[in-house]
């Protein structure tokens, strides 16, 4: 089958977020075609360049999510008449005043989001919602009324940066029966919403939504939540393409977690509409994947059918870690040992407050922070911890340690002796996870798949991933932490117990062939129960034979005939020239997918940006 994999941020690019699980997939389902269709984050990202390509990738097609040029398009009377409907509409939507129609709004107006949201590590299960079918009818109709006008105008850009789209926000603040945060808005908040909301529809002006693009595929995968979806659910709107979505993070506790410090009116209007586009996005996927049971409940929380979700951890590659795994003798017993990227989210303040009682204990033992900063904020919080730890472990003439010489030593992967992740779990007993917010635990995994015994916080997916193979304590408890590393440090048996049930517990659940593996179960699924019914004609105009999936041909109730429309005509999956692709925003540039008979090349940092192009095999 051809699959449309949207992605944000990630692959193909080098340097992102969820690129290594997606060329994974991509990779392990050689017999399946891909389109990917790529958002880039940043003028960076894009100098570094792509993945190598394997050839089950048919064309590539990105778009800039972080420039804001327009688009050219001045609309005439009747559009502007059509904008300001459909964008009215859709602020008196965001600015309704039931919150209970709105995930985890029920105590914004006046306040902070609700702390059972906003908390990192909070249980969205505990609560309910629902939502009125009146409202969510009222916010896709908006939706796609816009996306209407940007397939017959050529874009909306300019008209989401208008006067037009700030009045209209005025307007609905100042309607009756509003959410009182909404009607204290001021004009610095509506600009800085329409800004905001200028950026999220960008994707609405794209010429991806054609019958050669996401509407030739079987099924499109969206892979992330927020606006990696809405080519997706335009796909689903113009051509009933059905649509996947998988999330490791739920983008809407992201945007609460994200924007504290902003106004009241501004958290109640973002908040309305990432909570009515998840739920939009909810409705209209045929499955909704996971990454562990902790997104599962803030997914079900936003309004996922419980029916369609399904959890599918993501893999990692066991093949790195054999030998260490294998060779349990080769730690140092008195070493433990922290992974990870540096900010504050990991509290290593704490887990060096903790090993001061750890080296009371046990006199001899080590501490290796590994790893290096994440951004700026990364870089000033390590600075930090070497300070602190500088002044906990000073030695006997009161001056700090040399660097690498004392009980504490900080360290990066491709530093001595640590060539890659599997030397670094070999160069301990023990490795410790000290985490605040953690999502799903991936050096955890890695620590699981060396066989190595585990002390984690209680946060996010640790517990589901680890089972009962490691131990676990409350977060920012540095007593809680000490005493259970002085327990695995005093009992070589309990770590040697721990750390093998850890590594068979990984490569039962957390290795790659079975994240593909679900996810080929998926797509079949997927296909079957919700098949695009399309005629595919040659060059002729003659049907082509075998065209579609052979689940399409099943009878069956597996799709609600009357929400289809009629067959339609479509072209061959790719053309063999490139096609510009008109999109509002500075486009990326042109690279061309490789063939299967020649090595694929990155292309060259700091090359001069072009317009957006489709590269196609």
């Amino acid at each position: 089958m051809r699959i449309g994999l949207v992605t944000e941020g990630g692959y193909p690019y080098v340097s992102g977020d969820a690129g290594l699980w997606c060329d994974r997939l991509v990779r392990g389902l050689g017999h399946h075609e891909f389109d990917v269709y790529a958002f880039s984050r940043s003028e960076a990202q894009e100098d570094d360049g792509w993945v190598a390509l394997p050839p089950q990738v048919g064309r590539v097609r990105t778009a800039p999510l972080w420039t804001a040029e327009d688009d050219g398009v001045v609309y005439g009377r009747r559009a502007r008449r059509r904008f300001d409907e459909h964008y009215g509409e859709l602020a008196a939507v965001l600015c309704a005043s039931d919150p209970a129609t709105v995930p985890g709004l029920s105590a914004v107006p006046d306040s902070a989001p609700a702390p059972d949201l906003a908390s990192p590590d909070a249980d969205p299960g505990r609560k309910g919602t629902t939502r009125a079918p009146a409202e969510a009818d009222r916010f896709a109709g908006a939706l796609y009324g816009l996306a209407e006008l940007a397939r017959d105008e050529g874009g909306l850009a300019v008209a989401l940066r208008s006067e037009t789209a700030v009045r209209a926000l005025e307007r609905a603040c100042r309607a009756p029966r509003v959410l009182p945060a909404a009607r204290e808005a001021r004009v610095a908040d509506l600009l800085a919403v329409a800004a905001h909301l200028h950026e999220a529809l960008r994707p609405l002006s794209l010429d991806w939504y054609e019958e050669d693009g996401l509407g030739a595929v079987d099924l499109c995968h969206a892979a992330s939540g927020g606006t990696a979806v809405l080519p997706g659910l335009l796909a689903g709107h113009f051509f009933d393409v059905p649509l996947l979505v998988t999330e490791y993070g739920v983008r809407l506790r992201t945007h609460y977690l994200t924007r504290p410090d902003s106004p009241s009116a501004v958290r109640s209007l973002l908040a309305a509409f990432h909570g009515r586009l998840a739920a939009e996005t909810y409705r209209r996927a045929a499955f909704i994947t996971s990454g562990n049971t902790h997104t599962r409940r803030w997914q079900e929380r936003c309004g996922a059918d419980r029916a369609k979700v399904r959890t599918i951890h993501p893999g990692l590659d066991a093949a790195p870690f054999a030998e260490v795994g294998e060779s349990p003798e080769r730690a140092d017993p008195h070493t433990l040992v922290w992974s990870g990227r540096v900010e504050p989210a990991k509290d290593l303040v704490s887990l060096l407050h903790a090993f001061a009682v750890i080296r009371t204990a046990e006199p001899g033992a080590r501490l290796r922070i590994i790893g290096g900063p994440a951004g700026p904020e990364g870089a000033a919080y390590l600075e930090h911890c070497r300070e602190l730890a500088t002044r906990l472990f000073p030695d006997g003439s009161g001056t700090p340690h040399a660097d690498g010489t004392g009980p504490v030593s900080f360290e990066e992967i491709g530093g001595p002796g640590l060539a890659g992740p599997a030397d670094v779990y070999a160069a301990g007993a023990v490795t410790v996870l000290s985490s605040v917010v953690e999502g799903f635990p991936v050096g955890l995994v890695e620590a699981m798949l060396a066989g190595r015994a585990t002390v984690s916080t209680d946060v996010g997916a640790v517990v589901e991933v680890i089972g009962g193979t490691g131990l676990v304590v409350p977060p920012r408890d540095p007593r809680a932490l000490a005493e259970a590393c002085v327990s695995l440090l005093r009992d070589p048996e309990r770590r040697a117990r721990l750390g093998a049930a850890a590594r068979a517990r990984a490569l039962e659940l957390f290795t790659v062939e079975q994240n593909v593996a679900a996810f080929h179960d998926l797509y079949l699924e997927t296909v079957a129960r919700t098949p695009v019914r399309r005629v595919l004609l040659n060059g002729t105009g003659d049907p082509v034979p075998f065209a579609a999936p052979v689940e399409a041909h099943v009878p069956g109730r597996w799709a609600d005939p009357a929400s289809r429309k009629p067959p339609r005509a479509a072209p061959a999956w790719a053309t063999d020239t490139p096609v510009r692709a008109a999109c509002p925003a500075r486009s990326a540039t042109t690279r061309p997918v490789p063939s299967p008979a020649r090595p694929a090349t990155n292309p060259v940092p700091g090359a001069s940006p072009v317009p957006t192009t489709e590269a196609a095999r």
